[in-house]
């Protein structure tokens, strides 16, 4: 008897994405789509026991930056490490198309500073054998990859290619300019980008600490570009924005919604600086979406922040003076230094310069200083801080950091919130993610190498959220519809991110009992001998791709059906 469908998984509780209440049943796939789901009756040719597994679609995430390891390489982790079968890049106005030959280190210098990725990774690994963006979407669609992967048009590199030196010293754009713009984001998405993006923060900046291009684009250039979009009736519009004066940002953004008529996400999170003001965002959202505006907000899963190590970035005493004869020393002779009372002691009798604005927001924030532990934590109690222990046993701050350091053999591990955690803790979090709204967003995978290793956002979701936080959670079918369905749809993907007939069958199966998030750590597998942050977890059995089975028990199968989505 001959085998009715490719692919049955049999006897699995279906989280099917559509927010509703999870239900026992069978899943078949034929020809990398989903054939029936319920009691499937057919043979598979081959058949996967569920018994007790949870099997959700694939998690969708539409905030990464894979744009630079998409052109080498074919495994898109570490968010494929956690279930993530689609993921969008070219955000936050960053990318690498369209580009002349003379702009490739301005823009890798750009992508180096915003993103932390290093120059010699991308200057070695990127072929540049693209110069337009259409192109660039070409030298991809001959690739494959363990997870779909679609692009944004980057505002930085338009911008760049348009204008020269003008559109990277931030000069206002002419009318003729602005057409130029215009014209090109048209045809990149007609050629299949998923939309366009840009950044407003003062936060992105180049690895010589210039602005991003986009920085101050006057409404006029970001208006034609979106009209433009409009015209072609595709693609969607993302923004990141500091947001400093909310009232008047988010009117603009709404203009922009509304002439264009084409769906609009921006990055959404608690400041230290204003601990309240999401709430008037979200408020304003509300007002949007109620008018009928195709709106969202992209949140993090949990505190936006970033690792301290020896073997990363930057650590504590990056900027003190005795240590730059270690900079560039290997880890473990770094840690023995620490190991060693009176070098610390010199390390603390010899602090940096006063007035150093990295010490001041980030490298001596004793009292926002949490080591990371396994299994991590990323909603840490105050009296966990690295300040609280050194108080508790009269010690110095910078004595408590080298001890952590040093801890794991010199792998030692520092976290650092500093967005999410204003109130030191994530109830703001679980209001954005509650809202009708908001979509889970903000991984950043592929990004930040060498500082943050957020591409394990769906795992915190299905975690701490649904399962172990202390304090208020989410119902697990809610998260799943949201990592799911509300970014597929965000992103005008129709084909995916429910278990549904007809639809693309991505899927996994997981072990929700089982499922837990490894620490973070470091690998050297980038181009030059880069190093980069790499995450882990237990509980995902497999994870599959169209139909195929491209991770078990958290390791690749060496399966690559992944390929370029054309929006």
């Amino acid at each position: 008897m001959s085998a009715e469908h490719d692919l049955v998984i049999r006897g699995g509780t279906i989280i099917d994405g559509s927010g509703g209440a999870p239900f026992v049943g069978d899943v078949a796939v034929t020809g990398g789509r989903i054939a029936a789901v319920g009691v499937v009756g057919g043979r598979g040719a081959r058949e996967l026991d569920a018994h007790g597994l949870s099997v959700t679609p694939g998690f969708v995430d539409i905030h990464t930056h894979y744009d630079g390891q998409a052109t080498w390489e074919s495994h898109l982790q570490p968010s494929t490490l956690h279930g993530v079968t689609t993921v969008i890049s070219g955000n936050c106005g960053v990318g690498f198309a369209p580009c002349r030959p003379q702009d490739q280190d301005r823009l890798i210098r750009l992508m180096e500073g915003v993103e932390d990725l290093p120059f010699p990774v991308l200057k070695q690994g990127l072929p540049w054998n693209w110069q337009s963006f259409p192109e660039f979407l070409d030298s991809l669609s001959g690739r494959a990859f363990d997870a779909d992967i679609g692009l944004m048009l980057p505002h930085a590199a338009l911008r760049v290619f348009v204008m020269g030196e003008r559109g990277a010293n931030r000069e206002p754009a002419t009318p003729a300019d602005i057409a130029a713009m215009a014209a090109l984001a048209e045809a990149a998405v007609n050629a299949g980008a998923i939309g366009f993006s840009t950044s407003r923060t003062l936060n992105h900046r180049t690895s010589d600490g210039e602005p991003t291009p986009t920085l101050t684009a006057a409404e006029d250039e970001l208006m034609g570009i979106a009209l433009a979009l409009g015209r072609a009736g595709r693609g969607v519009l993302q923004f990141v924005s500091d947001f400093a004066d909310p009232v008047a940002e988010f009117a603009l953004l709404r203009r922009l919604c509304e002439a264009s008529g084409r769906p609009l996400s921006f990055s959404l999170a608690q400041s230290p600086r204003a601990p309240a003001g999401w709430r008037l965002l979200l408020d304003l959202l509300g007002e949007a979406t109620a008018a009928g505006l195709p709106m969202k907000a992209q949140v993090g899963a949990r505190p936006v922040g970033v690792l301290l190590g020896l073997d990363l970035t930057l650590n504590p005493f990056s900027l003190h003076p005795d240590w730059q004869p270690l900079k560039a020393a290997s880890p473990a002779r770094q840690a023995a230094a620490l190991a060693d009372p009176a070098f610390v002691a010199r390390l603390i009798a010899n602090p940096p310069p006063p007035g150093n604005a990295l010490g001041t927001a980030l490298l001596h924030r004793w009292g926002d200083m949490y080591r990371l532990g396994d299994p991590p934590c990323y909603e840490p109690l105050p009296e966990t801080s690295l300040a609280a222990e050194a108080m508790r046993r009269g010690v110095a701050f910078e004595q408590v950091a080298a001890e952590w350091l040093c801890g794991d053999g010199g792998d030692g591990m520092i976290y650092v919130p500093f967005l999410n955690f204003a109130d030191g803790d994530l109830d703001a979090v679980h209001a954005m993610l509650s809202h009708p709204d908001a979509i889970p967003g903000l991984s950043d995978g592929g990004a930040h190498v060498g500082m943050i290793c957020d591409g394990s956002f769906p795992t915190t979701l299905l975690t701490h959220w649904a399962r172990d936080r202390v304090g208020a959670r989410l119902p697990l079918e809610r998260l799943v519809k949201a990592q799911c369905h509300d970014t597929a749809r965000a992103v005008g993907l129709h084909d995916r991110g429910l278990i549904a007939p007809g639809l693309r069958a991505d899927l996994n199966l997981i072990d929700a009992a089982r499922l837990r998030l490894h620490p973070p750590q470091v690998v050297h597998d980038l181009p030059a001998g880069g190093r980069r942050l790499m995450q882990r977890a237990s509980g995902y059995v497999a994870t599959l791709v169209a139909g195929c089975i491209t991770y078990r028990d958290g390791e690749p199968t060496g399966a690559l059906p992944g390929r370029l989505l054309r929006g």
